[in-house]
């Protein structure tokens, strides 16, 4: 199956709590962090809420 990587490019200081929680489930924590899931509808569906703040690229 499809691998994404994402990385958090902006912060989430600022934004509401539910970005925030869906940033940390992402296993993202600090600026500039990466992390790496499969490509199924949760985890997708949690980039696109949160896609302002991330950079995507497909492995």
């Amino acid at each position: 199956m499809a691998q994404i990587q994402v990385k958090l490019v902006r912060s989430a200081i600022d934004r509401p709590e539910r970005q925030k929680r869906t940033v940390q489930s992402l296993g993202l924590n600090k600026l500039n962090s990466t992390a790496t899931h499969e490509v199924n509808p949760s985890v997708m569906g949690m980039v696109k809420s949160v896609q302002h703040l991330l950079l995507v690229t497909e492995l």
